[in-house]
């Protein structure tokens, strides 16, 4: 039963009171953090980009609007290292990771005309990363390239998911790649980033995603809707249903108020909202605390942006 929600709500009734879907929407309607859920943005960004401005990219800034929507960890990857410089990008990922305090992991950066073994091989151990980040739009090679042989198997191998852009209609990253991916590696984790991006695919993705297990649904991009994220859970089930915001290319609050607004199930809501991505990242990082059951608390930020 779908429930409404007003703008007169108590601080009280916006963080502890009531199911999950409620409480997220008094919460937003009072202008305070969801609390009392482990919230992860599984596909963020970080840093300036060459293309064009973007506000509030650096780690006060970013941090700051976390703690406002009530976001526990951010899933990051530089765009200095998505398009410009591939070894500086990862290694600025990692020092953003030291110096948002617990708030950000790390995406390791693979691009397939750089060398892919040899960044692997760099970052793939390091614990401030959780997982690879692939972009075969902006690298113009095609997600099922042999160059990007060696991110499957060390993805089978070792266990880390892998977040791939998707565009259906690409070149590069359209579903029929995914088809074939999940054909070649069927123990890999591929996460779509954007669901295919476009509304008239997104049920084409979720589909394709219900035929194959290790394939993951990611729920950020323009098109997405509150409705178009309540059939996604109906499809694929929400265990493999991951909240993203591709922040801070987009809004933060706009991707989390639309997940919220969606009427989904408490224990669906919450899985979407963080619980599906931890259980990802513990088969490879066991030990991070951040995504250990129950929930941990978001840990105090202490950086602060200089004047």
């Amino acid at each position: 039963m779908t429930s409404t929600v007003t703008g007169s709500v108590t601080a009280e009734q916006a963080t502890t009171a009531g199911p999950l879907g409620e409480r997220g929407r008094a919460a937003l309607f009072s202008r305070r953090p969801l609390e009392g859920v482990r919230v992860v943005d599984a596909h963020a960004h970080a840093g300036p980009y060459s293309r064009f401005f973007i506000p509030d990219h650096d780690v006060p800034g970013m941090v700051g609007v976390m703690d406002r929507c009530g976001v526990s960890v951010a899933f990051v990857s530089t765009h200095l290292a998505l398009e410009l410089d591939v070894v500086r990008g990862n290694a600025l990922t990692a020092e953003l990771v030291d110096r948002a305090a617990g708030r950000f992991r790390g995406l390791v950066v693979v691009n397939p005309h750089h060398d892919p073994e040899a960044t692997l091989a760099r970052w793939i151990d390091d614990p401030r990363f959780v997982g690879v980040k692939l972009h075969p739009d902006l690298h113009e090679y095609p997600a099922t390239g042999t160059r990007y042989e060696p991110v499957w198997r060390a993805a089978e191998k070792l266990g880390f998911p892998v977040l791939v852009h998707s565009w259906a209609g690409s070149a590069f990253d359209d579903l029929r790649h995914f088809v074939t991916l999940a054909e070649r590696h069927p123990a890999a984790t591929v996460v779509l980033g954007h669901s295919g991006a476009r509304r008239p695919h997104f049920e084409e993705a979720a589909e394709l995603a219900a035929r194959h297990p290790g394939l993951v649904l990611e729920l950020c991009g323009s098109f997405m809707t509150s409705y178009w994220v309540r059939r996604l859970v109906e499809i694929v089930g929400p265990d493999r249903v991951l909240f993203g915001s591709d922040f801070p290319f987009i809004d933060l609050r706009y991707s989390l108020g639309r997940t919220l607004f969606a009427d989904l199930a408490d224990d669906d809501l919450a899985k979407v909202l963080g619980d599906s991505a931890s259980r990802l990242v513990r088969r490879f990082r066991p030990d991070d605390p951040a995504f250990a059951p129950p929930l941990a608390p978001r840990p105090d930020h202490q950086e602060r942006r200089t004047p």
